[in-house]
């Protein structure tokens, strides 16, 4: 069985992405990160070797962190941690992000890489009710929104979402056979991409609306910032 745990990176909700793997205790921990990315966020670098796009989004999720009172990440740290607590193995998932940006940006219209841009730049000076008003949009119907989206930048979702959702499954597809017991930790948008790409498979969804729905007001969100050792899975 998998436990597909949908999250957002700048939500406070790591004490309830924790709560769930001990209570589940599986083989393995899954997590939407390459091994570039999660040595980072353990040990709270960030690399310059990464498209300048890259970086954008980067300081867009910081500031919205910010925000909502914890740091980018906390819920794959507090994952990290559990998954050591209960003696899971962990597996990260995700494709390596410089290469999805390298093809990311070739694939772009000029119109997209305008967008992607402006919109990030903007996007350091959003509200915090502003990223709560997309985000009833996006909860009231995340299919829709993402195919909307898609729509307007078909290379971002092509790229972003839809390949990621692919490479994913097909890691937990691999998973499966010699592990019973798996919780998948992925961004919530990728969640129903993941779920079509998984059939025939038990599967049981937590999504982050009800993550966020039963989070504490406050909470110390990145605060798994120990040093990890990990059975890794290849």
């Amino acid at each position: 069985m998998i436990t597909l745990i949908g999250v957002g990176h700048v939500f406070a909700i790591s004490d309830n992405v924790k709560s769930i793997i001990c209570k589940r205790r599986p083989q393995v921990v899954c997590l939407e990160l390459d091994s570039a990315r999660f040595h980072a966020l353990v040990h709270k670098e960030r690399s310059g070797n990464v498209p300048i796009q890259y970086r954008l989004l980067a300081m867009f999720q910081d500031r919205l962190a910010g925000k909502f009172g914890t740091e980018v990440g906390g819920e794959m740290l507090a994952a990290a941690s559990a998954a050591q607590e209960v003696g899971a193995k962990l597996a990260l998932i995700d494709m390596d992000a410089s290469m999805v940006f390298s093809r990311l940006w070739k694939q772009m219209t000029l119109k997209e890489k305008v967008h992607l841009l402006g919109g990030a730049l903007v996007g350091l000076f959003v509200s915090k009710q502003t990223v709560e008003h997309e985000l009833d949009k996006y909860e009231n119907n995340a299919e829709s929104y993402i195919e909307s989206m898609g729509d307007s930048f078909p290379a971002i979702k092509a790229v972003l979402i839809d390949d990621r959702n692919g490479f994913m499954a097909n890691r937990l597809v691999s998973l499966t056979a010699e592990h019973a017991n798996i919780v998948a930790v992925v961004g919530d948008g990728h969640v129903p991409g993941i779920l079509q790409r998984l059939s025939g498979i038990e599967v049981e969804t937590v999504r982050l609306k009800d993550l966020r729905a039963s989070s504490p007001a406050t909470s110390d969100g990145a605060s798994a910032s120990a040093t990890f050792y990990y059975r890794q899975e290849p």
